[in-house]
């Protein structure tokens, strides 16, 4: 292990906090939708936590796994895993019950063309899950995607701001979020609608985007000016903690990180750190896809894991040549057609 890659480690531990609340979360964790960007270091987190607090907690991972090597990384760290198609209603049905569930399951890019089945998979299936897992704690993950842009002088929507989602995607979201909504009063289930953007990985996100762009001398379009992110550490604890805040009718939290930050103030950063002059095109609107997090810093405090680090550790990721995925974030999107 590189010294960059065990500082990342270190960065992934759990908290103090998490593992204290490791003893108050009773019962196995299971997470639906565990194989995409945010489950699998989520599953490890959860289980590296429970076995620091020394409880007896399964935590049980539930996707398709079209990736072998993916649920054997999973199995390797102790989580056990269950391959399953979700829309799939006896897939679901055989599923083993848990008094917790984060569900993580949803479709994104690719959407544009695809509608039919995004509305499946964003608006149906959280019926079916809710139908399945009535008495259960739900964590369910939604996005910053339902309000419509804002500007910093007129107010960056907190959980009560009205929604107004652009596009498809947006508007499959929110369909996802009145599902979960209507059941957990129907049926008294205690929820929380997790609404993320956007979490950062050294991996993907909108970080490594804007620094492979400068790096390589791609152009860095400025139309959407500002963004909100987190580091994907901290994400993963606040979606594992949040289990403890799920509520009738079911609780809303934005979760990002406190700065609103610049991107070409972000593309000026890596600029100076690569020493090359970023090409940036179009000129900032007046709005951008933005959060308040306020109500999750207050529940859970500020992100361990600062914006300068989150840019040293990115810079430093992409110059040692580490591993990448090739899952753009599409930030600069402003007709959501993702």
């Amino acid at each position: 292990m590189t010294e960059l890659e065990q500082q990342v480690a270190e960065l992934l531990q759990p908290s103090d906090a998490l593992v204290s609340e490791m003893y108050q979360i009773e019962g196995d964790i299971i997470l639906l939708g565990v194989g995409g960007k945010m489950g699998p270091s989520m599953a490890k987190l959860a289980k590296h936590a429970a076995d620091k607090a020394g409880v007896q907690k399964k935590i049980i991972g539930i996707s398709r796994f079209t990736d072998a090597s993916a649920r054997a990384e999973l199995e390797t760290d102790g989580i056990e895993t269950i391959a399953a198609d979700l829309l799939n209603e006896k897939h679901l049905q055989s599923l083993p019950d848990a008094p917790n569930i984060i569900y993580l399951a949803g479709t994104k890019f690719g959407t544009t063309g695809k509608e039919p089945f995004t509305w499946a998979m964003n608006a149906y299936l959280p019926g079916r899950v809710a139908e399945k897992y009535k008495n259960s704690k739900i964590v369910a993950f939604s996005t910053g995607n339902v309000y419509p842009f804002s500007s910093v002088g007129t107010g960056i929507p907190s959980e009560d701001h009205p929604v107004a989602p652009i596009g498809e995607y947006g508007q499959s979201c929110l369909g996802r979020e009145r599902i979960f909504q209507h059941f957990s009063q129907q049926y008294n289930i205690p929820t929380l609608i997790y609404r993320l953007n956007y979490a950062i990985d050294l991996k993907y996100g909108v970080l490594l985007e804007l620094a492979r762009s400068v790096n390589e001398g791609k152009p860095i379009d400025l139309s959407m000016g500002l963004v909100n992110v987190i580091w994907q550490g901290d994400a993963n604890e606040i979606a594992i903690r949040a289990l403890k805040h799920c509520d009738v009718p079911a609780k809303i939290l934005n979760v990002t990180g406190p700065e609103t930050i610049s991107i070409k103030w972000l593309a000026e950063q890596f600029s100076t750190i690569f020493g090359k002059e970023p090409v940036f095109v179009n000129e900032p609107q007046s709005t951008s896809l933005l959060s308040n997090a306020s109500e999750a810093h207050r529940l859970f405090g500020y992100p361990r894991v600062t914006l300068r680090q989150m840019i040293a550790l990115t810079a430093a990721w992409l110059k040692e040549g580490g591993k990448t995925l090739n899952k753009p974030t599409h930030f600069q999107e402003r007709k959501g057609q993702f």
